[in-house]
């Protein structure tokens, strides 16, 4: 009997028959990342039920050697829940831990487990007037679990932070198989190091998240969604400005994106209409919210707010969406965004971040460079102007092949992208972590002493290197110590 074949029956015996498969049709939808990007193999897939189950798995894992990739709804950005192709690790499915162990409405807490889906989360939040304050696209698949190792972020991180800012406790599960368990919140605990907030944003990297306490909100009582045409991403940024000292902690949401990048978007969309009448060289997408009776003030704040940011010359136009239903159509547009892309060729993503007072002077500099540089090419930037955070993409030149020139001209796109990023001391990942996809750009740009911490805080946690292997933690360089 071979160590794989040991560790398999030992490991079969722990989870029972629902519990670890190597049938390959199961397995094939969860071994390639969620934009197909890389294809992995797998000793076989686990799915323990319960945190003792994940603990007493690890520990076998560590007993056997066996490298432990973490996954839960496979929708990030990065490769960082896909195995590599020596098929000699074991995919750890966090999805059948689903339950949602407590929920206390008064305290405006719950605790979820990591295969909670975040579409299920604020669902049993509204029950009780109250909402989870992160949101994304992938809100169907994305899971807790997931969104806490990678310190997940979206449309609302301007008004109320990453996950980082959501999670108040965490339970994980440690490389030896211990169980780190602090769900319990305290307002004011001084015993040291904050571990969990090293946990999150690890990518499975330093522990398992099994388990997490959440806070909630109060519920939205009202809303209002405001469209606005500017003259230059510079104007919207001061129209940023302006919002936030009229309407407060009302603006939770603050998008832009280009005229051209508007188009492709009605032309993938044809029965959408533009919210505006003329065209506009930049839009913002502007959310206010209100709670409870502060509901009645909203509509006065929304029409102030436009009628003196006019005044200043800091929009050339705008509307206010007169229902829910316009509300809704005008985010459909800012959702419709990639596919729209999608549907005019490949493209290479880069969710980045530089300080918000720098991002119009990025986007004046990239936007040309990398045009000038790639003849045919079509770069955009759209996206969380509020928090830094545009999505800057770059469209391949029409009739291209699509895998060859990502993995050629494309790649070579994204260095020269993040090498300006970092010129502009900004972050090659403002929301989607690093993963495999950047883990060598990070090796190359990351500062040193920095690069250096983290290898020191993985070999401290995890010595013998099984959890999620080759993801984040850039590798040592030859001749030093790791």
């Amino acid at each position: 009997m071979t160590t794989h074949d040991a560790f398999l029956s030992e490991a079969a015996d722990l989870l029972g028959p629902r519990g670890l498969t190597r049938d390959s049709d199961l397995l094939a939808p969860w071994l390639t990342d969620w934009r197909g990007r890389f294809t992995g193999a797998a000793l076989a897939m686990a799915s323990p039920a319960s945190t003792a189950e994940v603990a007493a798995l690890v520990k076998l894992c560590g007993r056997h050697g066996i490298p432990v990739v973490p996954q839960g709804g496979n929708s990030g950005m990065c490769g960082g829940a896909t195995p590599d192709g020596a098929g000699t690790a074991l995919l750890l499915s966090l999805r059948r831990m689903d339950t949602i162990r407590s929920f206390d409405p008064d305290a405006r807490q719950v605790v979820c487990e990591a295969g909670v889906i975040l579409q299920t989360l604020h669902e049993t939040a509204a029950t009780k007037d109250l909402r989870f304050p992160l949101t994304l696209g992938g809100k169907g698949s994305a899971t807790i679990g997931g969104l806490v190792s990678t310190n997940a972020g979206g449309t609302q991180v301007l008004r109320h932070g990453t996950m980082r800012a959501q999670v108040l406790g965490l339970e994980a599960v440690l490389a030896d198989g211990s169980v780190f368990s602090s769900l319990v919140p305290l307002k004011k605990d001084n015993r040291g190091f904050d571990l969990k907030q090293l946990l999150i944003g690890s990518e499975g990297t330093l522990g398992i998240v099994t388990a997490a306490t959440l806070r909630l909100l109060p519920a939205i009582a009202d809303r209002r969604v405001l469209w606005a045409g500017v003259e230059s991403l510079e104007t919207a940024r001061a129209l940023l400005l302006h919002a936030q000292d009229m309407a407060g902690d009302a603006l939770e949401g603050f998008e832009v994106l280009a005229q051209d990048t508007l188009d492709d978007v009605l032309h993938h969309m044809p029965a959408a209409r533009a919210p505006l009448g003329g065209r506009h060289p930049w839009h913002a997408l502007i959310e206010l919210v209100a709670e409870g009776s502060a509901a009645d003030r909203l509509p006065d704040l929304a029409e102030t707010l436009l009628a003196s940011a006019l005044e200043k010359g800091l929009l050339e136009d705008a509307a206010i969406a007169a229902n829910e239903t316009q509300a809704e159509a005008f985010w459909a547009l800012r959702d419709a965004i990639a596919p729209a892309e999608r549907e005019k060729g490949p493209a290479v993503q880069h969710d980045i971040s530089v300080a918000v007072e720098r991002m119009p002077a990025f986007v004046a500099e990239a936007v040309p460079a990398i045009e000038a540089a790639w003849p045919g090419t079509q770069a955009i930037g759209f996206g969380h102007l509020g928090d830094g955070n545009i999505h800057f993409h770059v469209i391949a030149p029409p009739g291209v092949d699509a895998l060859a020139w990502q993995s050629g001209d494309g790649k070579a796109i994204s260095e020269q992208v993040y090498d300006i990023v970092h010129a502009f001391d900004g972050s090659i990942s403002a929301e989607h972590g690093i993963g495999q996809l950047k883990r060598d750009t990070l090796a190359r740009l990351g500062d040193p002493a920095s690069l250096a911490m983290m290898r020191g805080v993985k070999a401290a946690l995890d010595p013998a290197g099984l959890l999620n292997p080759g993801k984040l933690v850039p590798l040592a360089p030859a001749g030093t110590n790791p």
